[in-house]
C-alpha cells in the first residue's frame, strides 16, 4: 500500500477543517479542534499517513505518524 497524503488540521472560518496536503477544499470542517484532530488520525490510519496540527496562529504545534517512518527514534539503551 503506498502512503497517503498527510492530514493537516487547520482553523477554519467556520471551526476547523481537516486538509489532505495539497488540497485546496477541506476534508471535513468540524466546530472543535479535538473533532478535526479525530478525523485527521482515521484518515491517516486508514492512509498509513501522518497528521498535521497547526494552531491558531497557523503554526504546526503537534502531528503523529501512523505509517512507516523512514527514520525511526534509535533506543539509546
Amino acid at each position: 500500500m503506498s502512503k497517503g497524503k498527510n492530514q493537516h488540521v487547520v482553523k477554519h472560518p467556520d471551526g476547523w477543517a481537516v486538509k489532505g496536503a495539497g488540497n485546496s477544499k477541506a476534508t471535513k470542517v468540524t466546530r472543535t479542534q479535538q473533532e478535526a484532530i479525530d478525523v485527521a488520525e482515521q484518515i491517516a490510519k486508514n492512509q498509513q499517513s501522518d497528521t498535521k496540527v497547526h494552531g491558531r496562529d497557523g503554526k504546526i504545534r503537534a502531528g503523529n505518524s501512523y505509517g512507516n517512518d523512514p527514520h525511526p527514534p534509535k533506543d539509546k539503551k
